[in-house]
């Protein structure tokens, strides 16, 4: 008997498949790979909230914080700035921390993709491509788009918890 993956699959896809024996590695792999992206997507985010909640450098901002804050109220002309870069070092750091471990997965991961769309909109007129370009946050909003979308999977804490939704 074929192993499902999470989603059901159209009557007779194995035979469809070139190699049919893929189909049940792929079914068997699934939730792995979604744990594996998930973990990593998490882990990615925190690598920037953590040096604005400690006031590090990171990469070449000396000053992550203030550089958020000033893309926030001069990039994208938003009020209470400094408020929404404290926002924003929280909903990286502890909710990047959360998305790893797979805990309300489905509160973090929408609230990081329109994060990383925002952040889209503000860099795009000035580095649409290459060097700060868009490319980075584009590729990570889609990831938390799909993680938002699929939920914390098979091997997180929300399931651990029952409340995977």
């Amino acid at each position: 008997m074929p192993i499902d993956p999470p989603c059901s699959r159209p009557e007779g896809m194995e035979t469809r498949l070139l190699f049919p024996s893929l189909g049940r590695f792929y079914a068997a792999t699934t939730p792995m790979a979604a744990t594996l992206l998930r973990v990593a997507f998490g882990l990615t985010i925190m690598t920037h909230g953590v040096p604005k909640l400690l006031g590090t450098a990171h990469g070449s901002m000396t000053d992550p914080l203030a550089g958020s804050t000033d893309l926030i109220g001069t990039g994208l002309g938003l009020p209470f700035a400094g408020e929404l870069a404290i926002f924003v070092v929280l909903l990286e750091t502890f909710g990047g921390l959360a998305v790893a471990i797979g805990f309300a997965t489905r509160l973090f991961a929408p609230m990081l993709a329109v994060q990383m769309a925002v952040i889209c909109v503000a860099l795009g007129p000035t580095y649409p491509w290459i060097d700060r370009g868009i490319e980075y946050p584009l590729v990570l909003g889609v990831i938390a788009l799909l993680i938002s979308i699929q939920g914390g999977g098979r091997w997180s804490a929300d399931r651990l918890l029952g409340r995977e939704l």
